[in-house]
Order: C-alpha cells, then structure tokens, then sequence
C-alpha cells in the first residue's frame, strides 16, 4: 500500500489532458459521456484512496487499533510517515465530504428557487416578460419533466423558425438529463482539484450534443447555426439562474456555430488515425490503472489488518 495507493491521488495529472484530447474527436454525445465517466471513476478512486490512506493512519492509534483486536506494532505496512500522512488524508477527506454536501446544498436551493420563479403553469414553456434576453433548460424535480425558461425579449429577438431551433435545442438538454452530467463533474471537482480540468469541455460536448440534436430536429445545419449563433449575441445572463441549468448561450458559441457550419466529419486514417487511438488507449489505460491501484490498495490494507490479527491470535 505504501506506493500504489498514490496513483489514483496523482493519475489526474495524465489523465484529464490525455481525456480532453480524446475527446475533441469524438461525436458530443460519446464525448459527454465519456467526459462524465472519467469525472465520476477519477474522483471516486481519489476519495477511496485518501479514505485507504485515513483508515491506515487511524490503525497506528492504539484506541483505533485496539477496536479491530490487533497491535499497532503488528501491521506490515506501517512506517514513520503513515500516522502524519494518515492524519493529512483524514483532513483532506472531511473537507472533500464538506465542500460536497455545501455544492449539492447550493445546487438544490438554486434549483429550487428557479422552479419557484418558473411558476406552477401547465406546458413545457415557461415565458418570463422580461427585456433581458435568456433561455435555459429547467429540469423537473425528482426525474419529473422540465421546462423551457424563456424570456419575451430572446422570443422577439429570434426568428419563428431559429425559435423552433432554441427550444429543440433547450428539449435535448432536459431529454439528456444533462444537468446530471454537470453535477457529476462539480462533484468530482470538490473531490480532486484536478478534475476541474474537465468541466470546460464537458459543458461544450453537452451543448454540441444539443446543437447537433436541434439541427437534426429542424433539418437545417445552417438555420441552427444562424438561430444559435443569433441567440448569443442576444443573450445576457439572467438572475438566479442555476449553475447546473445548460442552455443555448452556454459554452465557447463560436466554436459550435463553426461545427454547426461544418456538414460532414473526417474519419483519420493512418499515422493519425493510430495516434488517436494510441490516445485513447492511455486513456483507459490511466482509468484501469486508477481502478486497479485503488482495489490493490484497500485489498493489501485488509491483508495487513487480517495478518495483524493472526499474530494477534497466536501470540
């Protein structure tokens, strides 16, 4: 347990840039998903290993030790360090377990005060008579079915049929759940710093997702750019709008009015094509070695806590 359980605390640093490479190629809803599995497995190995490193430390604490029936002295694993690093590890995990429940806690009242300005009214549009231009995807409580928060003034400033676009687009986003996307990866972010690394491209594969959903559903690439593109310019952001509410302004807009523009999709072949997929495979690479580090390492902390309690036993 001494060297492997630090992988998964140190395999973000190779792994969050090797994932945002990986996934600028991909399609935005293969792309979305895998940027949310790596979010939601990297955090969890970091917070079990920091748990492993915590539990170790806590079983060099003769009370603590005494409750499993076994002596400090007679753990395989300990060294002068573990005890410190043990402490370190419990501080980290409490503060990552506080900061969570205050990122869940945020999430929900902004939800819910949103719904509440959303008013009770039947329909999957909801129109706020307001001259500030927004629009945003609203999910339902409980799995129940979102709405669309419109403003009047981003009504007007669309078109009837770059209308049509926004709120296929806005339908994608609460169709995809995609705010479970992004709470995922705040969450993982809590739990490991380094994972804030893939929120920026996360968000832009969700609204590529929906983009590419909204031009599908009209049958126009060109209108759902002009309509997305439009929609921006226009945009401001509105009040109380939650941070886990995707909408059609989100995101780097130049950059999916261009994808929007482009018609069709090159597949790489050759030396290209095999160093995409060499990439892809120090991806998950990098996620089975996390996995594994961190079974390896609560499976030899067990070892070493079974071990301890048959000496115990034969002395």
């Amino acid at each position: 347990m001494k060297f492997v359980v630090w992988v998964p605390l140190l395999i973000p640093l190779l792994a969050v840039p090797v994932a945002r490479r990986v996934t600028a190629r991909l399609s935005p809803r293969t792309a979305a998903w895998t940027l949310g599995a790596c979010s939601a497995l990297l955090g969890v190995c970091s917070t079990a290993a920091l748990g492993v490193l915590a539990l170790g430390g806590a079983l060099q604490i003769a009370p603590v030790a005494a409750l499993e029936g076994i002596s400090p002295g007679l753990l395989d694993d300990r060294t002068q360090l573990t005890l410190p690093v043990g402490i370190l590890a419990a501080g980290l995990l409490v503060g990552a377990a506080v900061a969570a429940v205050a990122v869940v806690a945020r999430n929900w009242r902004e939800l819910r005060a949103a719904r509440q300005a959303a008013g009770t009214a039947s329909g999957e549009l909801s129109v706020h008579p307001d001259e500030r231009p927004y629009a945003y995807a609203l999910p339902g409580p409980f799995g129940r079915r979102g709405r669309i928060v419109v403003s009047s003034a981003m009504l007007r400033s669309l078109s009837a049929e770059e209308r049509e676009v926004l709120f296929a687009h806005e339908r994608a986003h609460l169709a995809g759940r995609h705010h479970l996307f992004l709470s995922c990866a705040h969450l993982a972010a809590t739990l490991h710093p380094l994972l804030r690394g893939l929120r920026e491209p996360l968000t832009y594969a969700l609204e590529r997702w929906a983009d590419e959903v909204a031009a599908e559903a009209v049958g126009d690439r060109q209108l759902a750019a002009r309509a997305i593109g439009r929609a921006a310019l226009a945009a401001v952001a509105p009040e109380g709008r939650p941070r886990l509410v995707p909408g059609a302004t989100c995101g780097p807009v130049p950059r999916r009015v261009a994808a929007l523009m482009d018609s069709g999709t090159t597949r790489a072949t050759g030396p290209r094509g095999s160093r995409r997929r060499l990439v892809a495979a120090l991806l998950v690479g990098c996620l089975a070695l996390s996995a594994a580090s961190t079974l390896h390492a609560a499976n030899e902390l067990h070892s070493s806590v079974e071990m301890a309690e048959s000496r115990t036993d034969f002395r």
